[in-house]
């Protein structure tokens, strides 16, 4: 059997070996420095180098989460801090609890889902116009703000566009006035979108939520093919269900009474009721013609009437 020495390698031939080792070290290095995504930043204790940027904390039964410029969580036995999450170039304005995870709005009109226990980044998700209108963009007087009331605006904007509701799971609803989206919180997942009526817009400073439902008032300023004046109205939004549209005056007001009712102000003229979300129907007055009929029962026990 024949054998063949082993050839030497020429400058030449080496060239291109080394190329590839070049290009593949340069892929590596891009790729471990790479931006991260979204600007995330989990800093373990010690880590919180920042004051809040309003004075909401939750308790979450073993933690302490407070809105800083990212969102900071303190052992709430001991008062240590415990972990800090932020993101590069934005700030967090508020925070609810959806079931066990910890739903963040940025200034930027970035939503966050972050799990507590383990402080896991679950998922992220941008809605339309949510930086715009926590900012004022665009509207009467926006320019002449004080620093100090953009912020606080943004603060009392963020609270109400986000709405959080634990049936039939965790899911969030985020309003703006041109648009509601709702995310069921275990996976980020879009269950529905919905923009008002063309001449009409939301309005999240006036939304409501129960266990099971988001309640939005809307308000309008078009006219119909006909050139009558839209009506306002309430759309009810549910997760994994149809919701509703209720008749409502413009003005009308909103107030949660319990885990499923909410009470409906519509003013002296048509007044007040209460609607069930669980039911999806008004509660019947005590006394009134259609009690008997009523698909949903007054809450309280109504008196007898004395003969």
């Amino acid at each position: 059997m024949s054998w063949k020495p082993l050839r030497a390698l020429s400058p030449r031939s080496v060239l291109p070996a080394l190329a590839v080792l070049l290009v593949l070290g340069a892929g590596a290095a891009a790729h471990a420095n790479r931006p991260v995504p979204f600007g995330d930043r989990v800093a373990e204790p010690g880590g919180a180098d920042a004051s809040p940027v309003s004075a909401q904390s939750l308790d979450t039964g073993y933690l302490e989460l407070k809105v800083g410029p990212g969102l900071e969580a303190y052992d709430r036995t001991t008062g240590q801090h415990s972990w800090s999450y932020r993101r590069e170039g934005a700030t967090a304005l508020h925070l609810a609890m959806a079931g066990e995870s910890a739903v963040v709005v940025w200034d930027d009109g970035l939503v966050t889902s972050v799990r507590p226990s383990d402080h896991e980044v679950r998922w992220h998700r941008a809605v339309p116009g949510l930086s715009d209108w926590l900012h004022g963009e665009g509207e009467s007087g926006a320019a002449t703000r004080t620093e100090t009331e953009r912020r606080e605006i943004a603060l009392q904007r963020a609270a109400a566009a986000l709405q959080p509701v634990i049936e039939d799971e965790p899911w969030v609803a985020v309003v703006t006035p041109a648009l509601t989206m709702g995310f069921r919180d275990r996976d980020g997942d879009l269950r529905f979108n919905s923009r008002p009526l063309a001449g009409c817009s939301y309005d999240p400073l006036r939304a409501v939520h129960t266990d099971n439902a988001v309640l939005v008032p809307r308000s309008c300023t078009g006219t119909n093919s006909s050139g009558h004046p839209l009506p306002g109205g309430i759309t009810g939004f549910r997760l994994n269900a149809h919701g509703w549209q209720l008749n409502a005056g413009p003005a009308v007001v909103l107030q949660r009474v319990d885990a499923y009712r909410v009470a409906i102000d519509d003013g002296p003229i048509v007044g007040s009721r209460v609607f069930d979300t669980r039911q999806g129907a008004p509660e019947t007055v005590c006394g009134g013609p259609a009690a008997p009929f009523a698909a949903v029962k007054p809450h309280s026990v109504c008196p007898t009437p004395t003969s």
